[in-house]
């Protein structure tokens, strides 16, 4: 039995090379492999020396072993293919190709070029179009994708030289048939590839001006003569010189000829309706929103032809399923019929049905006789046109690939309603209402599982049911496969396929039963890419983010953020990526697995990540240097990112950036940690904390701090170190971490002054001050600040120089000292302003309210708070904000002002019990415990004082530890409890040294 017969071999050599098997696409093995085989296969049947194939296979000079390695290709490449013996042949001094036992495209293409060429001499235009077309679908791009080396691009160049040839007999073809508008979108596509061809640009000319658009094809002239000046040098040629003068003149020669009549046969529809839909699903569920919209556009049916109803979606979404339900449900206003037909856009396996095979089918459907259906693709459509002049089909074309599949079936007489589905918008589907279809709804899955698997069953499990229906993804082909799953093994339970489908490295395998895949309906949407796309889908899901904007794909690309987003763009069409909003994307969760799938370790892809890391680490710099001016630049020893940056000239733009990536940001440390680039995780954590404390996110503040710690440690670099210590100790202080915040802070000075880095040990100063003052060791406290801003001042950092004044305010107010807590604030407030009110700036104002209060002055502390109210908004940190409402609500009570609606106070608490501050929150409560005990609530100050105690007794935060038990003592009055938690303030209060007369009260 010969080769041909065991096995169905063909080889695609036209775009990225592919070897089929019966349907089953064969591995092929390396880039030798490959090139070896493309240079035979460019050739069948002719001997090529191993010399020859050496010369393909190598770029450069090849290595001494060459004519070895090309032997053990051929030998690889024989055992790789089915039959392979018998296809590749050892003959004389070299191999060749047993053509006649394999199919190849590119041998294919040259036989139906020369088929055209005959048909069309016999004056059989219309078949000789559809054959020139049946060729150049064969084209999938360069062969090997323009990768393939001199020898094997010189070969490619010159069948690139006869696609375009052909291109261009099959749009000399349709002219000559009559058409022209239906061929512009076509010709410009290719003009814009090959902008100097003379020839093509006639073409489009022609088009252009037969479709009533003279001044666009005079427009086209100009194009090409200034492309030619400045390209070449020269000017157009003397027949596009003559065609543009005809065109000018409007010559009668330029009208063409009219569009040929089609023989038309009437014939009757048949006296029982076809219908021929596919069957309703019984458990069809969800989808009202997108029906009624199908409902409702069926019925504005247009007056001028046939309205048209287009529904995409991402594949697995559940468009035929909606589509036919929406069919089933119109059925009784279409009484002529209701015809589906599967265009095959998708389909594994399977080309895309032709329009000349689906007019056939279509037209056999209403009852035409085979042998009165033309043979030509445009009698077709007119036979089939003509035949539903004056009645009411519905017509289903789904699974369609792209608009030029449609146009030839539709209908143009008023009436009948068609329906499509595809993968990707047609946009050049003219008249077609769009209807774009997602993900369902929680709610919809929800009742899908239920549907599909009992509700009984789902009640026994609802969390695991809802876990479910959230890792599929909400996609209706995933929760259809996994319920599934479960009605054939009824052993298992739902936390159980949970449980597996929690891997994200196999949830695309759960998702997989019988012929239906989640995964190979993504393959398909994938494979209709250009490589192009295919390369940047699976680049782009190296981003660790849930969105990304097109300035970081642009830098994980390598190229510029516009040229990102027109792929972006691309893979939105397709439904391959999502667009929550404009100039943000980002990939369902299984589609991310399915790209995760793609991806191989390769040198590409480390470069990628680098590049993205790198844009992340300029781009914060930038912000940072906007947002939080006075921060000292500190050397990351990273060359800065020649990616294209998003517009961040102002402190606004910066400021909205930063929160739209910050959790990006926080992914790509994790993903830079992940990938052992050590240095990017310490030098993007130190810019993200500013802006994480900056918005009170402590818990974030605090991890990130610990991540940038260990990395620096495994730098063994001091220096990145020092900082990260330091930082660290700022998030413990914060979160009320005092032993593990004072151990990083003594480390972070001790490390500082073993490198002599008085930035570090100043910052590392001061967050010692915080901690003993914290701890109620106010004198040491003092000694750290004082030896902190001494060196920020000698070193000209008015930042940190502010900061660490609002720490000694704080300070002084808690000592009592409250004329040099006054002046401690003023001067970090002065400070603030020289630096353009950063951050830090009513942070210092409401420590001078704090001061004025002690001073009795609340006026002057009303001001203030008012003020520092303005400064924050409606967006401020809600750690330091609660502090502020807290004291505005208490000094406007001391001035005799009726609470505010919503009361402060009552806002500066619900703030407090949502974050990780408990130092904050020990604080605001005995504020308000205070003004709730002067308001005669005396319970609700009790239990504030009560809940502040725990917080500070936990922490050891001694001051609000002491004035807990104050608050608490008040609240009881004359009692024996009320004396000894009295007793316990004044031991407190006695051991800081804070005099009874200069107390908060």
């Amino acid at each position: 039995m010969s080769t041909t017969e065991e096995f169905r071999l063909r080889f695609n050599i036209l775009g990225p090379i592919e070897g089929w098997s019966n349907g089953t696409r064969l591995r092929l093995g390396g880039v030798i492999q490959e090139r070896v085989l493309a240079t035979l296969l460019l050739e069948p049947g002719k001997v090529l020396p191993v010399s020859r194939l050496v010369e393909a296979a190598w770029d450069e000079e090849p290595p001494t072993t060459a004519p070895h390695q090309v032997r053990k290709a051929v030998a690889d490449l024989r055992r790789r293919i089915p039959g392979g013996a018998e296809v590749l042949l050892t003959d004389g001094p070299g191999y060749r190709v047993a053509h006649e036992q394999c199919e190849i495209d590119v041998a294919e293409f040259g036989l139906l070029i020369r088929k055209a060429k005959i048909t069309a001499s016999e004056g059989r235009t219309a078949e000789a179009a559809e054959i020139l077309r049946s060729a150049l679908a064969l084209w999938r791009g360069p062969v090997l994708s323009g990768s393939g080396g001199p020898v094997i691009e010189a070969a490619s160049t010159s069948i690139e030289e006869r696609r375009l040839t052909a291109a261009e007999q099959l749009f000399e073809l349709h002219l000559a048939l009559g058409e022209s508008a239906e061929l512009v979108v076509e010709l410009r596509e290719l003009v814009q590839q090959h902008p100097l061809r003379e020839s093509l640009r006639g073409q489009l000319m022609i088009a252009l001006y037969r479709s009533g658009r003279q001044a666009e094809a005079l427009d086209e002239y100009g194009k090409v003569r200034e492309l030619l000046a400045e390209e070449l040098g020269i000017d157009p040629g003397p027949n596009l010189t003559k065609l543009y003068e005809g065109i000018l003149r409007e010559s009668p020669e330029l009208a063409g000829p009219e569009p040929a009549a089609a023989p038309v046969v009437a014939v009757a529809l048949p006296a029982e309706p076809p219908s021929t839909l596919p069957y309703d699903l019984a458990d069809f569920t969800g989808r009202d929103r997108e029906l009624a919209e199908i409902l409702r556009g069926a019925e504005a049916g247009g007056e001028q032809g046939p309205q048209i109803v287009a529904i995409d979606g991402m594949g697995g979404c559940g468009k035929t399923s909606l589509a036919v339900r929406a069919a089933h449900r119109l059925a009784p206003e279409y009484p002529d019929g209701q015809l589906h037909i599967d265009l095959r856009g998708y389909t594994p396996g399977d080309q895309p049905v032709t329009a000349g095979i689906a007019l056939d089918s279509l037209l056999r459907a209403v009852g035409v006789p085979g042998n009165l259906i033309p043979d030509d693709v445009p009698a077709r459509t007119a036979l089939w046109r003509s035949t539903l002049v004056g009645k009411r089909l519905l017509i289903l074309f789904d699974n369609a690939a792209d608009a030029a599949a449609i146009r030839p079936l539709l209908p143009v007489s008023p009436g009948s309603l068609v329906m499509v589905t595809s993968r990707a918008r047609l946009v050049d589907l003219d008249g077609a209402r769009w209807i774009s279809i997602g993900v369902m709804p929680p709610e919809d899955s929800a009742m899908l599982v239920a549907e599909t698997l009992g509700a009984q069953r789902v009640a026994a499990e609802p969390e695991a049911a809802a876990e479910i229906a959230r890792l599929c993804g909400h996609l209706p082909l995933a929760l259809r496969i996994a319920t599934a799953r479960l009605r054939n093994r009824p052993r298992w339970t739902l936390q159980y396929l949970a449980e597996r489908l929690r891997d994200e490295t196999r949830r695309l395998d759960e998702l997989s039963s019988g012929a239906r895949s989640v995964s190979a309906t993504l393959r398909l949407s994938y494979q209709s890419l250009d490589e192009e796309c295919r390369n940047a889908f699976s680049t782009l899901a190296l981003h660790p983010g849930s969105d990304m904007d097109i300035h970081a794909a642009g830098a994980l690309l390598g190229s510029g953020a516009r040229d990102a987003e027109d792929l972006l763009e691309m893979l939105l069409d397709v439904h391959l990526v999502q667009q929550p909003e404009i100039g943000l994307y980002t990939f369902h969760d299984l589609v991310r697995s399915f790209a995760h799938s793609l991806l191989v370790e390769s040198p590409e892809d480390s470069v990628a990540v680098e590049r993205l890391l790198g844009y992340y680490l300029t781009a914060t710099e930038v912000a940072c240097d906007l947002l939080y001016s006075g921060r000292r630049r500190r050397s990351t020893g990273i060359e800065p990112s020649k990616a294209e940056l998003p517009d961040l000239g102002t402190p606004e733009t910066a400021r909205k950036w930063f929160l739209r990536e910050q959790s990006s940001l926080l992914a790509a440390v994790t993903l830079a940690e992940r990938r052992g680039h050590d240095r990017y995780v310490v030098c993007l954590a130190r810019n993200l904390v500013f802006q994480l404390n900056d918005l009170g996110l402590l818990e974030e503040f605090g991890e990130l701090s610990r991540v940038a710690v260990a990395a620096a440690g495994r730098l063994q670099d001091l220096a990145l170190l020092g900082v990260s210590l330091s930082n660290l100790g700022v998030a413990c202080w914060k979160l009320g971490r005092l032993a593990e915040g004072l151990e990083a802070a003594r480390e972070s000075r001790d490390v500082a002054v073993r490198l002599g880095d008085l930035h570090t040990q100043a910052h590392s100063e001061s967050i010692l001050g915080q901690f003993n003052s914290l701890l109620g060791d106010f004198s040491a406290a003092l000694g750290h600040m004082e030896t902190a801003i001494a060196h920020e001042r000698d070193l000209d950092m008015p930042r940190a120089e502010a900061e660490s004044l609002t720490m000694l305010s704080t300070l002084y107010e808690q000592w009592g000292r409250y004329e040099e807590a006054r002046d401690a604030a003023r001067r970090s407030a002065e400070l603030s302003r020289q630096l353009g009110q950063h951050e830090g700036l009513p942070g210092a104002i409401t420590d001078l309210a704090f001061a004025h209060v002690g001073l009795g002055a609340y006026e002057e502390a009303d001001r203030c708070l008012a003020e520092a109210r303005t400064l924050y908004g409606d967006a401020g940190n809600e750690v330091n904000l609660a502090l502020t409402l807290a004291l505005s609500a208490d000094v406007e009570h001391r001035l005799g002002m009726a609470p505010r609606d919503p009361d402060q106070a009552e806002l500066a608490l619900d703030m407090m019990r949502t974050n990780p501050s408990p130092l904050r929150r020990a604080k605001v409560e005995n504020i308000v415990g205070r003004l709730r005990r002067r308001q005669g609530d005396v319970a609700a100050a009790l239990s504030l004082h009560t809940h502040a105690h725990k917080l500070a007794s936990t922490l050891s935060y001694r001051i609000e530890q002491a004035y807990a038990l104050a608050g608490m003592a008040d609240a009881l009055g004359d009692t024996p409890e009320a004396a000894r938690y009295r007793a316990e303030a004044e031991e407190l209060f006695d051991g800081m040294g804070v005099p009874p007369d200069h107390r908060r009260s």
